[in-house]
């Protein structure tokens, strides 16, 4: 197998924790109410909608007509988009930074609305490492569609037998291995540094 020279990340729940509940919480008296909410309004499937890059505003405006009901819920979902995050995971930016210091190219490919990255990306201070991020919002596709990641394979001259990828949601994993990459299911740092020992890669 090639030698790896090239790691991809992923950024919600590799690098950045998110869930949409923790915003949820606070707006709903309890967890059925929460789960009731999501469900309903079908606030995952509608979110990834803008992941590939319908605008925010718009998307609000007429899911709100849709669910009004739920209109100040889903409102909140993006006006107080930062709250459905946390600070960095540390051992992950150690990770991304050790990678960096050996030499390793650095990539990001994510599924991110463009404008609410764009408004997030000001809470953390990684974004140094990276030779190139890919989002699905300004591609208008999300991952596991193969057409983001060949994406990135071109435009950055990522070759997929030399590069591995980390990523919370499996499809995502099971997509990027079936172009050629190899991949991590990352659950934490930790085990995905076993992982890529396992690989032959010295982390």
């Amino acid at each position: 197998m090639s030698v790896i020279d090239t790691v991809v990340f992923d950024l919600g729940n590799v690098l950045i924790p998110w869930d949409i509940r923790w915003l949820l919480r606070k707006i709903f008296d309890n967890e059925t109410a929460v789960e009731s909410f999501i469900s309903e309004a079908g606030i995952m499937t509608w979110h990834a909608q803008q992941d590939a890059g319908y605008p925010v505003a718009q998307a609000i405006a007429e899911h709100s007509a849709k669910h009004p009901q739920h209109a100040h819920a889903i409102r909140a979902v993006y006006e107080r988009w930062s709250e459905t995050m946390k600070p960095a995971f540390a051992e992950s930016v150690a990770l991304l930074r050790e990678l960096k210091a050996k030499g390793f190219r650095l990539y990001a490919l994510s599924n991110f609305s463009a404008e609410l990255f764009y408004q997030s990306r000001e809470h953390y201070d990684f974004w140094d490492a990276f030779e190139g991020i890919v989002l699905s919002g300004e591609e208008g596709v999300n991952k596991p569609d193969p057409k983001i990641y060949n994406i990135l394979f071109e435009r950055y001259a990522v070759r997929p037998e030399s590069s591995v990828f980390l990523d919370d949601s499996l499809p995502n994993v099971l997509a990027s291995r079936e172009l050629g990459m190899r991949a991590v299911h990352f659950t934490d740092a930790a085990a995905a540094r076993v992982e890529l020992r396992g690989m032959g890669m010295a982390v």
